[in-house]
């Protein structure tokens, strides 16, 4: 803005003066000059080459990578957090998230908690190929998948899904590390006693602690499994947290549960602002998704044309798969819609878009999507 401008606004004058004064008697910061930029660097790191120290069997589908960084120091985190890890696999560069299931209070590694996944490019490749030595790219934490002291209650309820304890895991490891006497009660889904995670460390705190519930719920139990079955749905959880209101409801876990547990939660009517929830990947099965339009097969095929070139693509494919496939780089953090690092924008073609994806009022304004979540329906061109 122009000075004969800036004169005009109230309270300008006594600006100028104490501008004067400062530059007067003010310390001399030019010798720091790049130092807050180096420092801000160390909080929020844009990339991170990190060793892998440890590789732990949890189960027979699940290992723990344990992630250190041989110079300097891991920035800090808030529990619930991810990492983006990008990793190359037969020649596709692509990235995928993993929440940081080592508390906070651990200063020097991260611990990622990857369960294999079927045909799961990244999860299959981190489980047979990565070892004990080998480095990893990875992003800095990110997520707002966290507790809010100013907006949460002191009683969270956690309803995880399988590979989604760890996020869990996570704070209730920060909690008991630092003496917190928040509560915690954890339902905790998975198929069968064997596929959960971290149970001997869950069911120990639950015997120890007066602040923390940890109920397993298996899908096809054992005959000689004694305790909670089925879905989490309306019924068990009312009968497992007694009193509805006071507490904040936390979900993380596969779609599938997403779609079940919030319409449980609807039934008793736990109010939209009490509940968060992670965003987990994109979604399986796009095609059973609210709003598939019937008419398109999940496998028909069409052209996707990006800066001039066409590309192949199945309707069930994002277009950040295609666009990683043939070798583009596209920026991405989440994969699940809610980050929008990937937004790119469309100038041609119908896609789909799950209802859930929070797309920003000025994106769909100028015609920007979310790469990772848009799937096409016809002939689509886009713009990076």
């Amino acid at each position: 803005m122009k000075r004969e401008n800036l004169v005009k606004l109230e309270g300008y004058s006594e600006i100028e003066k104490e501008i004067e004064v400062a530059r007067r008697y003010g310390s001399d910061y030019r010798l720091e000059k790049g130092q807050v930029a180096e420092y801000l660097n160390r909080l929020h790191p844009k990339r991170l080459s990190l060793k892998v120290n440890e590789v732990i069997e949890e189960t027979d589908s699940t290992k723990t990578f344990r992630l250190i960084l041989e110079n300097g120091y891991l920035s800090p985190f808030q529990a619930g957090q991810y990492i983006s890890v990008f990793i190359e696999v037969d020649g596709i560069r692509t990235s995928r998230p993993y929440s940081i299931s080592s508390p906070p209070t651990e200063i020097g590694h991260f611990d990622i908690t990857v369960r294999r996944v079927e045909d799961g490019l990244i999860s299959n490749y981190l489980m047979d190929q990565i070892k004990t030595g080998e480095t990893i790219e990875c992003s800095g934490p990110k997520g707002r998948f966290h507790f809010n002291p100013l907006i949460h209650h002191d009683h969270l309820i956690l309803l995880a899904g399988g590979s989604g304890i760890t996020p869990f895991a996570s704070m209730i490891r920060e909690a008991v590390s630092r003496g917190s006497t928040r509560q915690f009660t954890l339902l905790y889904g998975n198929r069968s006693l064997d596929d959960i995670i971290f149970h001997d460390e869950l069911q120990d705190l639950a015997d120890r602690l007066e602040n923390f519930s940890y109920i397993p719920v298996i899908e096809s139990p054992s005959g000689s499994y004694q305790g909670k079955t089925g879905l989490m749905d309306a019924a068990l959880i009312s009968d497992a947290i007694g009193k509805l209101d006071g507490k904040s409801y936390f979900l993380c876990g596969p779609p599938g549960m997403y779609e079940f547990c919030l319409a449980e939660l609807d039934k008793l009517e736990i109010p939209a602002r009490k509940i968060k929830r992670e965003m987990f990947g994109a979604p399986v099965n796009i095609w059973d998704y609210p709003g598939w339009p019937s008419g398109i097969d999940q496998n028909a095929e069409f052209t996707l044309s990006v800066n001039g070139r066409e590309v192949p693509v199945v309707a069930k494919e994002s277009i950040l798969t295609a666009l990683e496939r043939e070798g583009q780089v596209v920026p991405t953090a989440c994969r699940s819609g809610a980050c929008s690092m990937c937004r790119v924008k469309l100038l041609s073609g119908k896609i789909y878009l799950p209802p859930s994806t929070p797309v920003r009022k000025s994106d769909r304004q100028f015609g920007y999507i979310h790469s990772c979540v848009s799937y096409p329906l016809e002939d689509v061109a886009v713009l990076l």
